[in-house]
């Protein structure tokens, strides 16, 4: 049984549909990777997942519960974390407080994950004062991936954690995901730069107008035509 489970899912904004059956599976210890063009449904896919859009149809599992009806709140205290675009952290807050904030739901667990989180991530104690609004892009990037772990996940659900940084920054978030893989964790990834996500993936779908048209393993994905003639030429990230 997979970890995460997701059949026949719909969803949508007013009266258009932008998921239309979606069904994926996420295994434990798995990278799993979305990879499309802009439009396609992938950040859709995640909101849904994790109860900030309604579902208009089908179902989600985790860890063998069904959770389609629970609310986002409930969805977290499972453990399932998403890091959503564009990081939204609480930017008048230190780096510390927002860490703090994230791991007050696993209690001391949480708050002892803390200082661990400093270690793997330098740059962030010593920033860990500043208002995170005012670090740079990849620090902020950096503080979103550390306030999930905070939350001690059994799953994360990422979504375009390299959109907007430079190319150096760019490596160093997808070694750090990659870091987080190695290490055992469950990630459903979700990224524009289909290239980097493939090459770090165990599984891959690819979405197109919010369907599921092909899946396989990243390394089978990296090099079928269909998917190098249509996401695999351009590097730069947008929105999704």
């Amino acid at each position: 049984m997979a970890l995460l489970e997701v059949d026949a899912l719909r969803a949508g904004y007013g009266k258009i549909d932008v998921l239309h059956d979606v069904s994926i599976a996420l295994e434990e210890g798995q990278l799993c990777a979305i990879v499309g063009a802009n439009g396609a449904g992938k950040t859709s896919l995640l909101l849904a997942i994790s109860a900030i859009l309604p579902k208009r149809g089908g179902s989600v599992r985790f860890a063998g519960d069904d959770i389609t009806r629970l609310s986002s709140h409930a969805i977290v205290r499972r453990g399932l974390i998403h890091v959503p675009e564009g990081r939204r952290m609480l930017p008048q807050m230190s780096v510390a407080e927002n860490l703090l904030v994230a791991a007050a739901a696993r209690g001391a667990d949480g708050r002892a994950a803390i200082d661990s989180l400093y270690e793997r991530f330098p740059i962030l104690g010593t920033r860990r004062d500043v208002p995170a609004g005012a670090l740079s892009g990849g620090e902020q990037q950096l503080v979103a991936i550390a306030r999930a772990l905070a939350a001690k996940p059994r799953a994360l659900l990422l979504d375009e954690p390299s959109m907007g940084l430079a190319p150096k920054l760019v490596s160093e978030i997808f070694a750090i995901v990659a870091e987080e893989r190695a290490r055992g964790a469950s990630i459903l990834l979700v990224e524009q730069n289909a290239r980097r996500a493939l090459a770090i993936a165990d599984r891959a779908y690819v979405l197109e107008r919010g369907r599921i048209v092909l899946s396989g393993t990243g390394a089978e994905l990296a090099i079928d035509p269909s998917v190098t003639q249509a996401y695999l030429g351009a590097t730069t990230n947008g929105p999704a």
